[in-house]
């Protein structure tokens, strides 16, 4: 009788092994924190072409994205919504550079709102005008380059091209280790293709929508494994105590 009850335990718990969520059913962990760092501004304008430049770019698909993300319920903050040069918010840090003070104050507010994800919006430029499609630059962690992969595919399928992620293991604000981060690089500002894209009201939409849409697909991966971990876990403490305590 003894054993008999052994089985249907060991039965028991093999339909709770199969009756959890897959990969693909478990809910996300919600809330989801994000931060957009929009590059450069006033006096410190980026790249340019021609009367066109990056600070102006970058917070015209910042506003975009914010919103878009912010309608898929996300918590997001924006470290600028005008053209101003945080480093001209920097009152704490005793240094000369303009530039050094402008990338602290960023830095800083990051690690002072404390987000689940950072995304540093930036143009690029290059001296041969054929070169376009965005480009991502990620940590040296498997997070943020999970996060830099989804977004590179998002936004190659967007633009008809085939880049890869580099690691931006030199890069200031992406020198940390308290959220996944990336930059950006959402196109050459010197190719036409591009350009056109980077600054054509409704081209911006469809670009804030391919990064919404990666991040959504790695919220979804990444709380994916979180939850289901933490399900496993404590199913597997619970059931295997219970069946030993009464073998």
């Amino acid at each position: 009788m003894r054993h008999l009850q052994a089985f249907f335990r060991i039965a028991a718990f093999i339909l709770i092994l199969i009756c959890i969520p897959t990969r693909s059913e478990a809910l996300p962990l919600t809330p989801f924190h994000i931060l957009i760092d929009v590059g450069h501004g006033g006096v410190d304008s980026g790249t340019s072409y021609g009367d066109l430049y990056e600070k102006d770019i970058n917070l015209q698909i910042a506003k975009q994205l914010y919103q878009q993300l912010t309608e898929a319920g996300y918590t997001v903050a924006l470290n600028r919504n005008k053209d101003i040069a945080l480093s001209d918010e920097n009152r704490w840090l005793d240094n000369r550079s303009r530039h050094i003070r402008d990338l602290a104050q960023r830095k800083n507010l990051a690690k002072e709102i404390g987000p689940q994800m950072l995304l540093s919006l930036h143009v690029n430029w290059a001296s041969n005008p054929r070169r376009r499609g965005a480009i991502l630059l990620y940590q040296d962690t498997e997070q943020s380059y999970m996060l830099a992969e989804l977004l590179q595919n998002s936004l190659n399928k967007l633009t008809g091209t085939n880049n890869q992620p580099v690691r931006g293991k030199t890069y200031y604000m992406l020198r940390h280790n308290y959220c996944p981060s990336v930059i950006v690089e959402m196109g050459f500002i010197s190719n036409g293709h591009d350009r056109e894209m980077l600054t054509n009201p409704k081209a911006q939409e469809k670009i804030a929508q391919a990064i919404t849409e990666a991040v959504s697909e790695y919220v979804k991966r990444s709380g994916n494994l979180k939850t289901e971990a933490s399900v496993q876990e404590s199913w597997w403490r619970r059931l295997m105590s219970s069946l030993l305590d009464k073998l």
